[in-house]
């Protein structure tokens, strides 16, 4: 380890897991000036926060792109995560899409499927009315890498999910190390947070939820029912 890391290391020690919450993380790699580092509990990596982009700068570079919810590439894309969920629906489900972005297309999917779906984004859609209702379904699809605090963000989107229900969660799952310094999903800078598998599985543990991986970069969390645990 270098006298830098060395340095970064020993100024994180102690910083809780902004992901679990756990004690203590590890300096993991500095690339272009941009410091991250890794849980040792969850396997999250993550970008120190002195270095998240601002609401403003966030909101510029999500206005470049382009999600038209009537483009059929776009929606494959999404099909990863509704066909699995829409297989554990029952008829008529009500449902939150959280992150929508300006063209919710998982909505409009999900919506032709039968089931009624509300609308939240801090940008695009930022009526907080839905944060007040329950659903049997939340949808994350390409926004929880985006979140500066995700263990509050987490435990916001659980306080939605009735008893038996769904939080279902999209995001290119971190895999190799080796290769995350050119890694492109690292390379967008409202990018901060980097989930594995693994990381999920150890947030439904110690929820008490049951998870599935059900294809790589998909994750279904289940809210147990009125005899399991919150």
């Amino acid at each position: 380890m270098t006298a830098v890391a060395a340095t970064l290391r020993d100024a994180h020690d102690g910083i809780a897991c902004p992901v679990c919450g756990a004690p203590r993380s590890e300096w993991f790699m500095v690339v272009g000036g941009r410091e991250y580092w890794r849980c040792i509990e969850c396997e999250a990596r993550y970008l120190t926060p002195a270095q998240h982009p601002s609401r403003e700068e966030a909101y510029a570079h999500y206005l470049q792109h382009e999600n038209d919810p009537n483009d059929s590439r776009y929606r494959r894309f999404l099909s990863k995560l509704s066909d699995p969920l829409l297989a554990r629906l029952a008829a008529g489900a009500r449902g939150l899409d959280y992150g929508c972005g300006p063209g919710p297309a998982l909505a409009a999917m999900l919506r032709e499927a039968g089931h009624a779906v509300a609308l939240y984004d801090p940008f695009f859609h930022p009526d907080p009315a839905p944060l007040s209702e329950t659903y049997d379904f939340v949808t994350c699809t390409e926004v929880a890498e985006h979140f500066h605090n995700p263990n509050a963000e987490f435990a916001r989107l659980r306080a939605l999910i009735r008893p038996n229900g769904w939080l279902a969660v999209m995001t290119c799952f971190q895999t190799d190390d080796a290769r995350f310094k050119d890694w492109h999903y690292r390379k967008d800078p409202t990018h901060v947070v980097f989930y594995r598998a693994a990381t999920f599985m150890y947030l439904a543990r110690s929820w008490g939820w049951r998870c599935e991986v059900p294809v790589k970069d998909v994750v279904l969390m289940q809210r147990p029912g009125t005899q399991g645990r919150a």
